[in-house]
């Protein structure tokens, strides 16, 4: 099975109200443990590769690594562009075999945001590629993602239309008050997504694939193992699972999940190394890592975004 785009994926996942997991890659073990898990649960996969992870990884193994998974899993997965920046970007990964991008132009004004989708829409399009755009701006820091809360804005419903009806976008992003990163809210802040933005746009943009950037909830058990041996992140909180779970009932067909990933793999090496302090052979180490990553994985698609057995 070849690589497919995100537009079936998306149909069904409206259809049905469960949300697609598109879950950051940068290294083998990770794709390793995330398409085993999916396998396991005979779901849909989007695996998304940031700009910098691109740069580290290399682009070249990183198609390579994600065929291989499509041969070992024969899952219907896509290979999605996370937050391009640049046409030049988009036109890269297009060219370079990747079925889906987005064109994160949400820093711009409005008509350049517009003028910068469109242009990657029109090229994306002729060569059966779909487009994500974003309207709004999340607060937070992930890769060459830097917001602040300061400079942060929730997606005006009043533009969404205009937006989708200009670009031709296949998908949108929307800020309704998730965030990238750990560290999410000020400590004491109560996590909370604003469903009466979603609910508008929904009304505004029906059937419409709606996309949630930032929605790692921060999950506890890894955050301890990671407090516990050596680490210092006593104030990193996330999305609650249930708010991701009504957002996945409603419009948005595609949940972002990276920083629970990056959780997962640290909390195992680090609860290895001390229990295992004399260890040096990265299998040693990374192979519990990417059984965390399995079991988060598994975790988020049965509980969170309802897609098992919806391959």
């Amino acid at each position: 099975m070849p690589l497919v785009t995100s537009k079936e994926m998306f149909k069904k996942a409206y259809e049905g109200g469960y949300a697609i997991g598109a879950f950051n890659v940068n290294n083998m073990e990770i794709i390793q443990g995330i398409t085993e898990a999916a396998k396991e649960v005979n779901a849909p996969l989007i695996l998304q590769v940031s700009a910098g992870a691109r740069k580290y990884a290399n682009h070249t193994y990183l198609m390579k690594l994600v065929e291989a998974a499509i041969i070992e899993t024969g899952l219907p997965i896509c290979l999605h562009l996370d937050h391009g920046d640049s046409f030049e970007l988009c036109k890269s990964c297009i060219d370079g075999g990747f079925t889906s991008v987005m064109i994160d132009g949400s820093h711009h004004s409005f008509e350049d945001n517009i003028a910068l989708t469109a242009k990657v829409v029109e090229y994306a399009h002729a060569k059966g590629v779909t487009v994500e755009g974003e309207l709004g701006r999340l607060a937070g820091i992930e890769d060459a993602v830097n917001v602040s809360e300061e400079d942060a804005s929730y997606t005006k419903p009043s533009q969404v239309q205009e937006f989708v009806e200009k670009t031709g976008v296949d998908s949108l992003a929307i800020a309704i008050g998730t965030s990238h990163g750990a560290y999410k809210f000020k400590p004491g802040q109560k996590p909370q997504l604003r469903f009466d933005i979603l609910q508008e746009v929904e009304e505004r943009l029906p059937g419409f694939p709606i996309v949630l950037h930032g929605a790692s909830s921060v999950i506890p058990e890894y955050v301890d193992l990671i407090n516990k041996y050596g680490g210092a992140m006593p104030d990193a909180i996330g999305i609650p699972e249930d708010m991701l779970r009504k957002a996945a009932s409603m419009a948005v067909c595609k949940i972002n999940i990276d920083s629970d990933l990056r959780l997962a793999m640290t909390a195992a090496i680090r609860e290895h190394f001390a229990q295992e302090p004399s260890h040096f052979d990265p299998r040693q180490y990374l192979k519990p890592g990417r059984e965390y990553i399995k079991t988060l994985v598994k975790h988020k698609i049965v509980n969170v975004l309802g897609c098992d057995n919806k391959a």
